[in-house]
């Protein structure tokens, strides 16, 4: 099999939605830079990055479609979801607005996922657990979602630690290598 084969087949676009100011740009930047910067700059549109993983011998070649969360970019998401092979929702663990709201507007990034990409895999990550005493996270509600949508997974993350975020990432990474390795391009 070519080289040009193997990165055809192992090209995957994952797009990571979410409300704004969830991390969502940090956590791609933390797993592909392992880097966190503490200002905030608002994603315009759509931001992309590249990132190149080895599983089994394969070369994976990874494009992250962060979309602005804002709903200014509403027009625009239609074009950023196209050919995503999976998607990742983040929402903050925050204990205060952003925080609510953005575990509420699951719903509604789940159902953008749906019209513009179809049945695809979809993990959630609840952001910025060094925020939080995670004694008292409750999980019950994440949970009902994550089976009644059935997502591939949930995961508890903070971009500004690094904790969680390449277990969370590499899930749906493995998930995309398994569904397509025995795929002939």
């Amino acid at each position: 099999m070519s080289e040009e084969n193997i990165n055809l087949k192992f090209k995957f676009k994952i797009t990571v939605v979410g409300d704004g100011a969830v991390g969502k740009t940090s956590l791609i930047q933390m797993f592909t830079k392992e880097s966190f910067s503490t200002e905030y700059h608002k994603t315009i549109g759509a931001q992309f990055s590249v990132f190149d993983k080895k599983i089994n011998g394969d070369k994976i070649k990874l494009l992250f479609w962060d979309i602005a969360g804002q709903d200014d970019f509403n027009f625009l998401r239609p074009s950023f979801f196209k050919e995503s092979k999976a998607a990742i929702i983040v929402y903050s663990l925050e204990k205060n607005e952003l925080g609510e709201d953005s575990f509420k507007h699951i719903h509604n990034w789940d159902d953008d996922i749906k019209e513009y990409c179809g049945d695809i895999p979809v993990v959630i990550f609840g952001n910025k657990v060094d925020l939080i005493d995670v004694k008292n996270l409750e999980t019950s509600g994440i949970n009902r979602i994550i089976e009644e949508k059935n997502y591939l997974g949930y995961f508890i993350t903070s971009a500004k630690t690094g904790h969680g975020v390449v277990d969370a990432f590499n899930a749906i990474i493995n998930e995309l290598y398994i569904k397509y390795k025995d795929i002939p391009v």
